[in-house]
């Protein structure tokens, strides 16, 4: 029970660093923030001028809906994926790694604290956007299955934590290009994932790789939930799929991270940073 206390307080310990770390930013942290607005209102908004650009009428408020879905789920699992990915990059840009990787606390602990502080840290980031686009849009959610959508959320939030254990590994393998790898993963998933549109119109050679993305299942059924209404039976599907991942990327991401891990501590790779 001791032990189980003292990991807990690691744990604990390294949200408040990062959340620290924030403060310590606070300058970047509203750059970014107003970036974020400014990229979700200027989506959105394509959405309301659909009709005008097209000269077609459609029904421009699910196009909002849509397209605000898309937006706000991508930017919490990118903020998810960066933060878990960007574990060892963290270390790097503080000159903490040493002090962090001779620490009397287990990579599980310090793994538990990063993933903890991304799914808080993005679940707020996401929450101001919404707050602000709500200011220029009236959204209709009268017929949304909000209950559904959290549980797509939650599974969503495991797969990605274990995509982004995974995707850390290359930062600590290649310290010059291993966090630039990272954004090419990223990118990746949001061409193939239907963040802004349907996967159906992608070309038919890249349709079999939207399978392969859990931002993918995230989506259809946040859309699904959201836009529809539909019931959480029907999103037993897409559900399962997200834990399935989750329950298989995250072990394997702690697995290899340990291996890599213990591969670059022996050949001098995890204190350098250029």
């Amino acid at each position: 029970m001791a032990q189980l206390a003292h990991e807990i307080r690691a744990s604990y310990a390294f949200i408040e660093r990062n959340f620290n770390l924030v403060k310590r930013y606070w300058g970047w942290e509203v750059v970014w923030m107003f970036y974020s607005i400014a990229n979700a209102l200027s989506i959105t908004f394509i959405g309301a001028g659909t009709e005008a650009i097209t000269g077609q009428t459609i029904d421009s408020s699910y196009m909002i809906l849509y397209l605000l879905v898309g937006t706000l789920v991508w930017h919490y699992l990118s903020v998810v994926f960066e933060n878990v990915s960007e574990l060892i990059a963290w270390e790097r840009w503080e000159g903490t790694i040493e002090y962090t990787f001779m620490a009397p606390v287990t990579r599980f602990t310090h793994m538990v604290g990063q993933t903890l502080f991304s799914l808080v840290y993005g679940l707020l980031h996401t929450a101001v956007i919404l707050a602000v686009v709500t200011v220029f849009f009236r959204l209709d959610l009268s017929q949304a299955n909000l209950a559904g959508g959290a549980l797509m959320l939650l599974a969503g939030s495991l797969s990605f934590t274990g995509l982004g254990i995974v995707a850390s590994v290359l930062p600590l393998l290649f310290p010059e290009r291993g966090a630039q790898m990272t954004h090419v993963i990223q990118a990746v998933l949001l061409l193939i994932s239907g963040v802004y549109f349907p996967v159906s119109v992608l070309p038919g050679w890249m349709q079999p790789l939207t399978r392969f993305s859990p931002a993918t299942y995230v989506l259809e059924g946040m859309r699904a939930a959201l836009l529809e209404g539909v019931g959480i039976a029907t999103l037993l599907p897409h559900l399962g799929r997200l834990m399935l991942i989750g329950v298989i990327a995250v072990p394997l991401g702690l697995a290899v991270f340990r291996q890599a891990e213990m591969y670059a501590k022996r050949t001098g790779k995890l204190k350098r940073s250029g």
